[in-house]
């Protein structure tokens, strides 16, 4: 199974770029304002992959900030959903951010391609994107979307309601939130 990963994070605060038609100046979003009396999280962030088989993204939100096993963890779960589906493989698509490329989740793959050897489990194939090249990565213009589509101009959304909202735009199942 070909897919597309990428780590996105959701702003509570920052107000996608959108164009409107005026007569007058031109119409744009402001930014919110935090509110330091406020125990939500500013932006919220989560690892992302596009099935290029049925173009159904898995999304998995992350408790804090995405560091450490969290991409690995990610990972594993992808593999443990496609196996339940009896693929035998995934090409995995990313780009070079930093989370990809860190020795843990390198360290991870190859010890997970051993295992998925011996066992008959879903082996992790890494298919890196040039350096400067996001646009190659396919679940790109979904997470631009996506953030144009749940934009509430007049309040600041609470992290519960982000969530619900992003996953009711792209049609995916809630799993639960990756902690460290």
């Amino acid at each position: 199974m070909l897919g597309y990963a990428d780590e996105v994070w959701w702003s509570r605060l920052a107000q996608p770029p959108l164009q409107t038609w005026t007569e007058d100046q031109p119409l744009g979003l402001v930014a919110k304002t935090a509110n330091t009396q406020d125990p939500e999280p500013t932006a919220l962030a989560g690892y992302g992959l596009l099935r290029a088989d049925t173009a159904q993204i898995w999304l998995r939100f992350v408790a804090g900030r995405p560091v450490s096993a969290l991409p690995t963890q990610f990972l594993t779960w992808s593999c443990r959903q496609l196996q339940r589906e009896a693929k035998r493989a995934l090409r995995l698509v990313w780009d070079t951010a930093s989370w990809p490329l860190r020795r843990e989740v390198r360290q991870w793959v190859r010890a997970h391609n051993k295992e998925a050897k011996r066992t008959g489990g879903v082996r992790s194939v890494r298919c890196q994107l040039p350096a400067k090249s996001p646009w190659l990565n396919r679940i790109e213009p979904h997470w631009v979307h996506g953030k144009k589509a749940i934009v509430e101009p007049q309040r600041k959304l609470a992290a519960a309601e982000v969530m619900a909202r992003v996953h009711t735009y792209y049609g995916c199942k809630q799993f639960p939130i990756l902690s460290q």
